[in-house]
């Protein structure tokens, strides 16, 4: 749960600002999407793989992005 201290002179447009930055940053929304649908552990284990060698081909300038 999510509690944003406001003030009783803030505005109501500041708290609900700070209210979607916090709720961002806890990342509830790609929670909320991962749990929708199962995946099994190896295919996770496999993407995580995958995109390790993608970023590994991207940093040593083998693949151009």
């Amino acid at each position: 749960m999510l509690i944003i201290d406001s003030k009783d002179c803030e505005n109501i447009d500041k708290a609900l600002k700070k209210y979607k930055k916090k709720f961002e940053k806890s990342k509830t929304l790609l929670q909320l999407r991962s749990r929708q649908t199962f995946t099994k552990p190896s295919v996770t284990r496999r993407m995580q793989v995958l995109k390790a060698i993608y970023k590994q081909k991207l940093s040593s300038g083998q693949l151009e992005g």
